[in-house]
């Protein structure tokens, strides 16, 4: 199993502590084809991506657990399409966006050239990999570059939500002149300012940690973070993660029970997409 992963939040020191806290359910069991993660740190884009096979199971909290961030995007790869490179490594990215997926676009060998051809000459030169995955993100930036706004520092979720649903639509329509069922994907993007992600696979889980309960189980008996972190109440973390395995949805309270999503997480419903910006609630309309 993959595993789609970001958060979002008002806490740079505590975005680590906040994936920690939930380790298990974002644990990658029965080994991985790489990892990558991307995140803003003082008005810059950090990547790291490690394309290599990994028997082990992938513990996500320690790939972040050094990154002093307030929005991380990141995946857990099982490859599908693409060899093990840096170049197909997710998260991909332009400027300041970031993009993950998981999931395959059905009939990609037979689309990818006609999917390539619908983005503009000038974006197409950032495509060095393989995937379909960097395809599809290259599909969404060319509509945010037809609305006007892949220049723009800051654009606002509406404009977000538009482009990667139309990004989908385009990638839908190409797949049926082949025969091809529609893409059925989780998709991750970020521009820093919020969190846009798709539900079309595998099940979707939105977790939220805020408040002052919530700051102190982060921070445990940390006595010395304690006195580093003030005002711990006005703490807002929202972590959304996908292709969560059995293991990590069985609740602890009910173990012969499982809603598809670790305990404490709130399903995201089937096609659906997910807005998530600093302090509010997380924004969910049909894909």
């Amino acid at each position: 199993m993959a595993r789609l992963f970001g958060i979002i939040g008002n806490r740079a020191d505590l975005a680590g502590r906040a994936l920690a806290y939930e380790a298990e359910a974002l644990r990658v069991r029965g080994g991985a084809s790489g990892w990558g993660i991307g995140f803003y740190q003082g008005g810059e884009v950090l990547m790291r991506r490690r394309p290599a096979l990994d028997a082990g199971d992938v513990d996500v909290s320690k790939l972040v657990e050094d990154a002093r961030t307030d929005v991380l995007v990141g995946q857990v790869r099982r490859a599908t399409v693409g060899t093990l490179r840096t170049e197909n490594a997710h998260p991909f990215r332009f400027r300041q966006w970031l993009f993950a997926q998981t999931g395959t676009v059905p009939a990609f060998e037979s689309t990818r050239e006609r999917m390539i051809a619908s983005v503009p000459e000038f974006l197409r030169g950032g495509i060095r990999g393989e995937t379909d995955a960097e395809v599809v993100f290259h599909v969404f930036l060319s509509f945010l570059h037809d609305a006007g706004r892949l220049n723009d520092l800051i654009v606002p979720p509406e404009a977000v939500v538009d482009a990667l649903r139309a990004a989908v639509a385009q990638v839908d329509a190409i797949g049926a002149e082949v025969g091809a069922t529609p893409a059925a994907c989780n998709m991750l993007v970020s521009d820093g300012d919020s969190i846009v992600a798709l539900h079309g696979a595998a099940t979707m889980g939105i977790r939220a940690l805020a408040g002052k309960n919530d700051a102190e189980a982060i921070i445990g008996d940390d006595q010395q973070l304690r006195r580093r972190t003030p005002e711990i109440g006005q703490m807002n973390f929202q972590i959304i993660a996908s292709d969560f395995d059995e293991a990590s949805s069985k609740s602890l309270d009910a173990p012969g029970l499982t809603s598809g999503v670790p305990p404490r997480w709130n399903a995201v419903a089937d096609r659906a997409i997910v807005t998530l910006t600093r302090g509010q609630s997380p924004k969910i309309e049909p894909a």
